[in-house]
């Protein structure tokens, strides 16, 4: 028996979408216009109500007049459990902001390298057995895969794509097995080959590769000779404009927002954050969770970090009152390879929220945040030169940093402004059916 969960309720799970859509349970009106929509199948292992950026970039897609599904897993991110409402091994349709959404089952990820392996695996093997089957009568003519981590999720696209007759487009998050490497997640020589085949195997089989950086785009033509590459970064929402979060004398707030991860390089911020105990005035407030949540937690502790807090996992609701509430934003990588390719998706955030911003990285994202004229940039992992740029920043007037606050706002809208994004994006959608040339 399939079961059909979803936080909405039982009224909103269907066995027929198109039952869904007659029910008017985020659905979209059936016009004569939206029948001539161009149908994309977005496949991403997660969506709504997991916080990720693909469910703005879906909604936006709907929002400019195309025909929008999802397919998706069971959510149970970041915290490794199935959500309330829905269940690991169920099948079903629920809807949110007149999206359709497709779900299918998974291994939750929980805890540990076996069951993230679990669950990424899981994924690819149901999105590629019940997929197609799940969407009844409705056929897509794009597959968008929204490629980070699984990065293999492509493969199930891939396969929907050539049963459904459907142009495949790629859009590249994560370099994988570059990724898996640098994150430890994966070391055996074998399991980084297969990966690379089938990434190799995907990427042939795209009508069109996006990659979310310069430095992915050139990483993934040396791999996929003869392919359409085109760069799409990741967009962010602009928020509305802050007043300086204090006076010249009042404390100096860091906020680092996001996944406590490896490749993040948490121990340079704590490092630093020592280095500047001796500073009352300066503070962190770490957002987030992750696979080095405890250990941060214990190195405070150890450490006697007064000046440190750790605030847990925050709604992304609540993140623009935080983001105003802080002096300046700090965004961290883990030196060497891939990494250098990154442009965290957090920048385009931080540059919208108007606040300057620390990095301590290389590469892509380091430029990103230089040429922006937005805040100051250090090599990655370098913990002392860290601090000094924080004490910099906070010896700013407040006039000086709203300026640099100002022009990353101006650089968001010109460059990461989903005004700006969303067009180019139904472009690049469009060009694969209809055959139109795109910047590649």
């Amino acid at each position: 028996m399939v079961r059909f969960g979803g936080r909405q309720g039982a009224a909103m799970a269907r066995s027929d979408p198109d039952e869904l859509e007659r029910a008017g349970h985020g659905a979209r009106p059936a016009d004569a216009a939206r029948a001539q929509a161009l149908r994309v199948l977005i496949v991403s292992q997660h969506f709504w109500p997991e916080p990720f950026p693909i469910n703005a970039v879906a909604e936006d897609l709907a929002a400019a007049g195309l025909d929008v599904r999802v397919l998706t897993g069971q959510p149970n991110y970041p915290g490794g459990r199935v959500f309330g409402g829905y269940r690991a091994l169920g099948r079903g349709v629920d809807g949110w902001r007149g999206l359709v959404i497709h779900r299918v089952p998974l291994v939750p990820r929980g805890r540990g390298a076996l069951r993230l392996g679990l669950n990424y695996l899981s994924f690819v093997a149901s999105a590629a057995a019940f997929g197609l089957r799940s969407l009844g009568a409705w056929r897509p003519q794009v597959v968008f895969v929204y490629a980070t981590s699984p990065a293999i999720q492509a493969l199930a696209a891939a396969r929907i794509a050539r049963a459904s007759g459907a142009r495949l487009v790629t859009w590249v998050q994560d370099l994988w097995p570059e990724t898996l490497a640098a994150t430890g997640h994966v070391r055996h020589p074998l399991v980084l080959a297969a990966v690379r085949r089938a990434m190799a195997h995907v990427y042939a089989r795209s009508d069109l590769i996006l990659a979310q950086s310069e430095g992915f785009a050139r990483a993934v033509r040396k791999v996929a000779p003869g392919r359409r590459v085109a760069v799409h970064p990741n967009a962010a929402p602009p928020l509305a404009p802050a007043p300086p979060a204090v006076g010249p004398d009042g404390p100096f707030t860091v906020l680092f927002a996001g996944n406590f991860g490896l490749v993040q390089a948490l121990d340079c911020v704590i490092d630093a954050a020592e280095r500047l105990a001796d500073d009352p005035r300066i503070r962190f407030v770490l957002a987030g969770t992750g696979r080095l949540d405890g250990w941060l937690r214990a190195e405070v502790a150890r450490r006697g970090l007064a000046n440190v807090r750790l605030t847990g996992w925050i709604d992304p609701e609540a993140m623009p009152a935080l983001y105003a509430e802080s002096s300046a934003v700090l965004a961290t990588l883990a030196p060497g390879g891939v990494l250098e390719l990154v442009v965290p998706s957090k920048l385009q955030t931080y540059l919208a929220a108007g606040r300057p911003i620390v990095a301590a990285m290389n590469g892509e994202g380091a430029r990103v945040v230089r040429d922006s004229g937005a805040g100051v940039a250090v090599a990655a992992g370098d913990a002392a030169a860290l601090a000094q740029a924080i004490r910099g920043l906070a010896a700013l007037s407040p006039a000086e940093r709203a300026s640099m606050g100002a022009r990353g706002r101006a650089n968001h809208a010109q460059h990461y402004a989903p005004a700006v994004l969303t067009p180019a994006l139904v472009g690049h959608l469009t060009s694969v059916v209809d055959g139109s040339a795109c910047a590649c």
